[in-house]
């Protein structure tokens, strides 16, 4: 699996991830609402971590830009 994310992406799905966490955390949402807010989180947690997006697989695009050997 190739990243396919950039540094600055996985930063700003990083900032995502930890206002969506914070904003479950402190009770702004709950319900189905809740539920909905931490699986965003999560997935984009994981995003950011492994600097893998598989919709951008799929639509074939990517912001990792070229590696220099």
């Amino acid at each position: 699996m190739k990243q396919n994310m950039g540094l600055t992406d996985r930063i700003i799905r990083m900032i995502i991830a930890i206002t969506l966490g914070s904003i479950y955390y402190m009770n702004f949402v709950s319900g189905t609402a809740a539920v909905i807010v931490v699986i965003l989180a999560a997935i984009s947690l994981i995003t950011s971590l492994i600097g893998y997006c598989p919709i951008y697989h799929i639509l074939g695009i990517g912001t990792a830009g070229e590696k220099k050997e």
